[in-house]
């Protein structure tokens, strides 16, 4: 199959990350993969970086010319099946495939639980120029099926896979002498893009009822770096937080730790970094937003706590860190939850069944 996946955000975070995986494995199988995006996003140069065909194209924003240049490059180079990622570039290859005979199929990944209006363009794009939606949870599905009565044969759901053989137990010491992290104490972590909804705010003030051996590091950058700073100062715990920007191999950083915790809040599927994290057998604690608790079972693959609410974070956390045994039967129960149900080519065998029931000539 000929398969192009589009983005036209200029961010960088699980979404983008998926896309490129998704992209190098479905190539890896046999099949032309390109991705087109903005040339100053960043997935463009990390596409480039990792030896796929990534294609700079002006569809940053919702406008004619964004629509113009997909609708070109779409007749210049006939395509099987269009993938889109996010709002922009989802519009814009709709409609330029409504003015193409014959046209891709359009497939659209929905990534985030962020609802989605009901309105007459959003019902034509959702349910007539999309042939297939796939989302990143179950619960995600459910939403659009409830809400904006998408035909539940149309969507499917395909949480990212996570390479199992990649992220695997390790011993803490010797990480963190390769992280450079301190070897005594105790450290719980996060990793994710600095964003409002992963809820590191909540984290820093329930570090600050911890014992004062307990550490925390934030793995990852974002547009909330300097809010999350002046929350750490405002609370005096600067020497207690490391804030070490992204990191291009998390492993290490993973395997330092003593517990993960994610108190996302909004518009999250199933995180990748909890993925990630649960296959490196780590205790995590997290909530229930989005579709996390799919995978977070409370009391046998995580501690669940509520949302928005820094106390009872508090309160998973020491329930964490102050029982060695459930630490260790928790983090082996989502180890072998997440190895069995949520590996790479786990995904990239869902998301080739959609592609290849996406190009089939619509019955329509």
């Amino acid at each position: 199959m000929r398969i192009l996946h589009t983005e036209s955000s200029c961010g960088w975070g699980g979404q983008e990350i998926r896309i490129l995986d998704e992209a190098q494995g479905i190539s890896a199988r046999g099949h032309d993969v390109a991705i087109l995006a903005p040339r100053e996003a960043r997935i463009y140069e990390a596409a480039l970086e990792r030896g796929l065909r990534a294609e700079a194209l002006p569809i940053a924003r919702k406008n004619m010319g964004g629509l113009v240049a997909m609708r070109r490059r779409l007749q210049a180079h006939p395509v099987d099946v269009v993938n889109s990622h996010s709002s922009t570039d989802s519009w814009l290859a709709a409609l330029a495939c409504a003015t193409l005979a014959p046209a891709p199929a359009l497939v659209r990944t929905r990534h985030i639980s962020a609802s989605i209006p009901n309105n007459l363009p959003t019902r034509w794009l959702y349910r007539t120029a999309t042939r297939h939606i796939v989302t990143t949870g179950e619960n995600l599905r459910t939403q659009l099926i409830r809400d904006n009565r998408v035909p539940s044969e149309r969507i499917t759901s395909v949480p990212t896979g996570i390479d199992s053989a990649r992220f695997v137990p390790g011993a803490r010491d010797a990480a963190r002498r390769s992280t450079g992290l301190p070897s005594e104490g105790r450290l719980i972590g996060i990793v994710a893009t600095l964003r409002s909804w992963k809820g590191h705010r909540y984290l820093i003030e329930a570090l600050q009822g911890l014992p004062g051996d307990v550490g925390l590091v934030i793995v990852g950058d974002g547009p909330q770096r300097h809010n999350i700073e002046a929350k750490i100062r405002e609370l005096d715990m600067g020497e207690r937080v490391r804030l070490v920007g992204n990191q291009d191999n998390v492993v290490p950083w993973l395997q330092s730790l003593d517990v993960f915790a994610l108190p996302s809040y909004a518009n999250e599927g199933v995180p990748q970094a909890l993925v990630q994290a649960m296959l490196c057998a780590l205790p995590c604690v997290t909530t229930a937003a989005g579709s996390i608790g799919e995978i977070a079972r409370d009391g046998v693959t995580a501690i669940v706590v509520k949302t928005e609410n820094a106390v009872d974070l508090q309160r998973g956390l020491e329930r964490a860190l102050g029982d060695a045994g459930l630490r260790t039967r928790l983090g082996n129960a989502a180890r072998l939850y997440c190895a069995a149900n949520l590996g790479l080519e786990t995904m990239l065998d869902r998301m080739e069944r959609v592609f290849l029931e996406a190009a089939r000539p619509n019955p329509r």
